[in-house]
């Protein structure tokens, strides 16, 4: 029996558990307690807080546990001791409150995309935001979501309306918040920016435990530490984000070439011009281990009467490139009936039907992505893919490349390197669960990552790289005195995001 005199030195969590179990928080261990049968003692202890949802705790909810210690990587596992289901923005305000004054660590997990285990806590909570999926209001400017909601559900539904966001990410089945915390970028970023520059207004529960509403007039200082922050300094549990028009079809363009830089000048090139809307690029196994580069193009409401225009003066292989037409968004679209494909599902297409059933889905995704300005980006490339072939990558990987204008680029803590122009490439790879296989690829990154680094260039930090703290102050720069001033200011204890491994 637990001595009546440490009571005083624990703080309890109330769990709406099927068995109706009182848990706590024992201070001395720092691991959470199932003290069924003491509810007396309990209920008489300091600060106890209840929630709207459900806290699940070691040992008895296993599945709810370890489905926060996984994650789209599938290479780091890290058990937390207790899972948030939050049945409401309070919630998230009480937990992260109760772990401040306690010395707890928490994280927030949209929908569990993260690769190298950043959004997994094993000291402490992680909180399920995808119960917080609520959809306030759609008007012709902007959509009032709260963190949890996926760009999906979100497309769906302003689409319905007319509308879109300005730039989706190409695979939509991500969450609002989870996005806004690392950057959201798509091949319409050219001429919208990404994603952390179409919101008009955050809400965040801070590091402190306080709800904040922020925007580019209100509470900047937040806007601008919580956009690209990498969870540092809070959880975005609601945000406006921007909308535009949205097209009825689309008319979308594959356009083959076998020398990579070929393709590089005409992207650069097309983001120039009003020709398209969506721009991006990919490299393919062309059989053999050699490669061959589609420069992947969209025009909103375009027909084939757009063609010749559209197309004239590019450099693709001849007689290679194909066109057709889609709906922007079918809610009707199903992976496995080409007869519902649209522009927005385009990669839910590969995932549902070919690596989801393959099982390559739940492979290993040692991922690498980067930014490089493009004085350097030619070269680096040209050389990238002269000494890797398709199979290095391991099966289902996709490389994707294309380019961004850097006036579109404003959230300051979104790295990417000077220059009116620069390209994102990703290494998007895919490995057996053979521990020296992701050995080897998680080497790689690192080699990939100094090479970007020596070409002025920066990680976009999604991806599977191993960084010390001095690579993160590196990579921060020239922001990283406001990241630490923002995190000693919203987060003084420290408590924020710890996967991350920045501070």
């Amino acid at each position: 029996m637990i001595q009546e005199k440490k009571l005083s030195r624990r703080s309890f969590l109330k769990g709406a558990l099927a068995s109706a179990a009182i848990v706590g928080f024992d201070m001395h261990t720092r691991r959470w307690l199932d003290w069924t049968g003491v509810q007396t003692a309990v209920a008489a202890a300091p600060n106890f807080p209840t929630f709207d949802g459900t806290l699940y705790m070691d040992p008895a909810d296993s599945a709810q546990l370890d489905a926060a210690a996984d994650d789209f990587g599938h290479m780091v596992s890290h058990r937390p001791l207790a899972v948030l289901d939050p049945g409401s923005i309070n919630d998230v305000v009480v937990m992260v409150q109760f772990a401040k004054q306690h010395d707890i660590k928490v994280s927030a997990r949209g929908q569990g995309h993260s690769t190298q285990g950043q959004a997994q806590n094993e000291a402490g909570v992680v909180i399920n935001m995808s119960t917080l999926n609520t959809i306030h209001s759609i008007t012709a400017t902007e959509a009032h979501v709260q963190g949890g909601v996926t760009w999906f559900d979100l497309a769906g539904a302003t689409t319905a309306a007319g509308f879109t966001p300005p730039t989706l990410t190409d695979y939509v089945h991500l969450s609002v918040g989870g996005t806004l915390a690392v950057g959201g970028i798509g091949g319409q970023g050219f001429a919208h920016g990404p994603q952390v520059d179409n919101v008009n207004e955050l809400t965040v529960v801070t590091g402190n435990g306080n709800l904040v509403t922020c925007s580019a007039t209100q509470n900047d200082r937040l806007f601008d530490a919580v956009r690209a922050g990498l969870g540092q300094v809070g959880i975005i549990v609601e945000a406006k984000v921007k909308l535009v028009p949205a097209p009825a079809t689309v008319r979308f363009y594959n356009l083959p070439y076998l020398d990579v830089n070929a393709m590089m000048a005409d992207q650069e090139f097309l983001i120039g011009t009003s020709r398209f809307d969506y721009v991006e690029g990919f490299a393919l196994d062309a059989g053999g281990d050699s490669w061959i580069f589609i420069l992947e193009a969209v025009k909103y409401n375009g027909t084939a009467a757009d063609d010749a225009t559209v197309l004239a003066g590019l450099n693709f292989l001849p007689g290679g490139q194909t066109m057709e037409e889609r709906p922007f968004f079918n809610p009707a679209f199903d992976a496995f009936n080409p007869a519902t494909f649209d522009f927005v599902n385009r990669v839910s297409i590969l995932v549902d039907s070919i690596l989801k059933p393959f099982g390559l889905w739940a492979f290993p995704h040692p991922w690498f992505n980067a930014f490089l300005p493009t004085d350097t980006a030619y070269s680096y490339l040209s050389n990238l893919f002269s000494s890797i072939v398709p199979s290095d990558l391991g099966p289902g990987s996709v490389v994707i490349l294309y380019p961004f204008k850097g006036n579109k680029f404003n959230a300051p803590l979104l790295m990417t390197p000077d220059g009116d122009k620069f390209f994102t490439f990703a290494l998007l790879k895919t490995v057996p669960p053979v521990p020296p296989l992701i050995d080897a690829a998680l080497a790689h990154n690192a080699q990939l990552r100094d090479g970007v680094v020596a070409a002025d260039g920066k990680r976009y930090a999604v991806d599977s790289v191993p960084m010390d703290k001095q690579d993160w102050h590196k990579h921060f720069q020239p922001q990283w005195g406001e990241l630490v001033s923002a995190k000693q200011l919203f987060d003084p204890n420290t408590i924020m995001t710890p996967g991350q491994g920045i501070f």
